[in-house]
């Protein structure tokens, strides 16, 4: 026996060879380390020919060649049994009862042993979705929905911090390492000590309702009636009557109330009275609207950078603040106003249905608005918690829900807080119970201060933007997500249109045997669902500023004449009236909702590739295109325009195209099993929102920069309405190489880039 070892440690010694390791580096990374085990460091010796491996010249004595047999056999019988010996040792079976956790026995004096990582799930996706529908059911909502009913909620006040607290708490028991997010905003609240007044002849109102972020002043001039303030409506009226330095009566719908006031500033109007008339809203006249008329988002005096208590920038306001003062009256204080306005008929287009009401235009009687408004520094609270990821859990699905409101807001706030706290519960049981293992995380949003245009949201993502931008997957809202039973409407990014049409066809529409998808049309449901994102839309700050794909859903009345819930910015969003439009169903309404956006969330969590679709992006780009080419045609048919075309425009088009057709291709050409490969193909997908965000203009004057769906001369939309040569000119360069740039984001190599531009 001591030949034989002799004789193979002989052997050993003879043969020089290499050891390649893969060793993963600090930063993720992996390299390989390159060990040459026959010459040591400090030996001076040299190592003969090149480090690589280099096998020595075999030796031809048969007795040596004998004994490394015989020696080979000794160890493998030695290695075999002591194999069988450890393989038939007592095992002790895992405690099922402690969740992940397993317990081992190990000798007293072993050294402790690494903890070893769950294992993959082993659920279906159908045993996932139908545990996730049966944890989400309305018996669990009634509870959760009177829970988070309050009389009052506005922003920064104490029963918007006991509701924050109360969220906080809920997720510290759930375990979700909550966190809270403090910003110190500026809030416009109405003067106590002078009232909002307006003076019509002897006839004088004192409304309680208000429009935050109004331009404070006293104003006098003609009363002008100009139906919704929408352009074409202006335009109207501006052939009839003169609007410069009118003040405007408008009623509320079809557009936001900060484009209605921006509309009638650029059109040279010195205030704005805004009611909503009956035509559009099913409300009793007295009552009061409440609202904000800032053209943006977040707080508008800190404009692109985030209000942290302890940031000091020069003063700076939003481009997006109103340079007219601006305020609401009740449908009765219309009425009297327009019983007396005179002037020219404003035609059928403009009458709305106020009683004994002709709908003149006016302009020829003066009336004077008076506007109070002051600015009260608030501390606001949103607070999140999480449910982290298994396998890449730097990647971030958010569910987001507005806690605060001006009255009640059990529509607007008490639905998607309660949908949030639920979701967030069922996840939790789901991965402690049920052995689900999301591969990204969750995290879930509480917002405040949503009521004067997403500030705590929009101030979360002014502040951690670089932390976040390139991280979330997706936005869900949750706010509004109730507003009625028989039918269901969405706005939201193209990347999720298909996610959302699968998901449809999963969840039952309230008090119906089929799905959203049948009920809505299964042939025509994007036209009957997809609207687009309005500027006050709760995820649209998400989009059209952080570039991150998001959607915001509703379950509305087939009644509704316009696309917002008609008791929103009023006291009569409560339990009572939500009740009404729901027939007595919220909770079993809430509880689909709640389903729609976990079962969309369980889906980008659960598996390997995103469900974003690069593909939807080329309709909607294809379709601004061709209206910036009739734009153009029109202009230089008209001598206006000359040397220039939109071709190099369409080219970055096909560029997007072609990029769009390789990542399907990848994908299928793909095992998306293997979690590198996935992660690769994901990050070229999760660029494509992002890098429709323009580059070339400021985040402080224009914050919404998607070249798609942002406010701005930047966006294609705006480039195809656009009547200056050289605006259009630069503009469609740059929006040209905007485009392009997205399309090489999409790449995965830098040398693969398409450069037929």
């Amino acid at each position: 026996m001591e030949r034989i070892r002799s004789a193979f440690q002989s052997m050993m010694k003879s043969e020089r060879y290499s050891r390649f390791t893969l060793q993963p580096s600090e930063n993720s990374e992996r390299h390989t380390e390159v060990n040459l085990s026959d010459y040591a460091v400090d030996d001076g010796a040299e190592a003969p020919g090149s480090p690589s491996f280099r096998p020595a010249p075999p030796r031809n004595s048969r007795r040596t060649v004998a004994l490394m047999i015989v020696g080979f056999l000794m160890i493998f019988v030695a290695g075999y049994l002591v194999g069988f010996i450890s393989h038939h040792k007592p095992k002790v079976e895992p405690d099922c009862g402690q969740g992940m956790k397993s317990e081992t026995t190990t000798p007293a004096k072993a050294a402790p042993t690494q903890a070893v990582p769950p294992p993959e799930a082993s659920l279906s996706w159908n045993d996932l979705t139908r545990l996730l529908k049966g944890k989400l059911s309305s018996n669990n909502f009634e509870q959760t929905l009177k829970k988070f009913d309050e009389p009052t909620r506005s922003a920064g006040s104490d029963q918007d911090m006991k509701l924050a607290n109360g969220i906080f708490s809920t997720f510290q028991t759930l375990g979700m390492h909550p966190w809270t997010d403090i910003h110190y905003v500026q809030l416009q609240m109405p003067n106590s000590e002078m009232p909002n007044t307006v003076y019509f002849g002897s006839d004088v109102f004192k409304p309680k309702g208000y429009l935050a972020y109004s331009k404070p002043g006293r104003v006098e001039g003609p009363l002008v009636y100009g139906n919704y303030g929408r352009q074409e409506d202006l335009d109207f009226v501006q052939r009839k009557v003169n609007l410069k330095g009118s003040v405007l009566l408008l009623r509320a719908g079809k557009i936001t109330l900060a484009q209605q006031v921006d509309n009638a500033a650029r059109m040279g109007a010195s205030a704005v009275l805004i009611y909503l008339d009956t035509e559009d809203y099913n409300v009793v006249t007295e009552t009061e609207l409440y609202g904000h008329v800032h053209l943006g988002s977040g707080d508008p005096y800190t404009p692109g950078f985030p209000s942290f208590n302890h940031t000091q920038f020069a003063p700076t306001e939003s481009a997006g603040l109103p340079e007219i003062p601006a305020q609401t009256i009740t449908a009765n204080s219309a009425a009297a106003l327009l019983k007396k306005i005179g002037g020219p008929d404003g035609g059928s287009d403009f009458r709305g249905e106020l009683k004994s009401v002709a709908y003149n235009l006016g302009g020829t009687q003066n009336i004077t608005v008076e506007v109070n408004n002051v600015l009260v520094n608030k501390e606001i609270h949103n607070v999140f918690g999480v449910i982290k990821g298994f396998t890449d859990p730097d990647r971030y699905v958010v569910l987001g829900a507005q806690r605060d409101a001006w009255g009640a807001g059990y529509t607007k706030a008490t639905v998607g807080t309660s949908v949030l706290i639920e979701l967030a519960k069922t996840f939790h049981e789901m991965v402690e119970k049920d052995g689900f293992r999301p591969k990204r995380s969750i995290i879930f949003a509480s917002w405040s201060a949503g009521e004067f245009g997403s500030v705590g949201a929009t101030e979360w993502l002014e502040g951690y933007m670089s932390s976040i931008d390139q991280n979330v997957v997706t936005y869900i809202n949750l706010d509004g997500v109730v507003m009625g039973r028989e039918s269901f409407i969405a706005s939201a990014s193209p990347l999720l249109y298909s996610l959302m049409e699968s998901t449809m066809k999963e969840v039952k529409m309230p008090q119906k045997v089929s799905s959203i998808y049948n009920e809505m049309g299964a042939q025509k449901w994007e036209t009957e669902v997809l609207r687009p994102m309005s500027m006050e839309d709760p995820a649209y700050p998400f989009l059209a500023f952080a570039g991150i794909p998001s959607i915001s859903f509703h379950f509305i009345s087939k009644d509704f004449k316009t696309a917002s819930y008609p008791y929103y910015g009023t006291a009569l969003d409560n339990m009572d009236h939500l009740n009404y439009k729901t027939n007595h169903r919220t909770s079993n309404v809430t509880a689909a909702a709640a389903q729609f956006a976990g079962l969309m969330t369980l889906r980008l969590v659960h598996d390997h590739l995103l469900h974003l679709d690069v593909g939807r992006y080329y309709g909607p780009i294809t379709k601004s295109v061709l209206q910036i080419y009739k734009q153009v045609n029109q202009l230089t048919q008209a001598g206006k325009l000359k040397d220039v075309s939109p071709s190099w425009l369409n080219r970055a088009r096909g560029a997007y195209k072609r990029a769009a057709d390789d990542i399907a291709n990848a994908i299928s050409n793909t095992d998306m099993t293997d979690n590198e490969a996935a992660r690769i193909l994901n990050d070229r997908i999760m660029r494509v929102e992002h890098s429709l965000l323009s580059p070339y203009v400021s985040v402080v004057e224009t914050p919404f920069r998607h070249l798609i769906f942002g406010h701005g001369s930047h966006t294609l939309a705006s480039i195809a309405e656009a009547k200056d040569p050289e605006l259009l000119q630069t503009q469609l360069a740059l929006a040209t190489w905007n485009l392009q740039g997205c399309a090489n984001a999409m790449v995965g190599n830098v040398w693969d880039i398409d450069d037929e531009i």
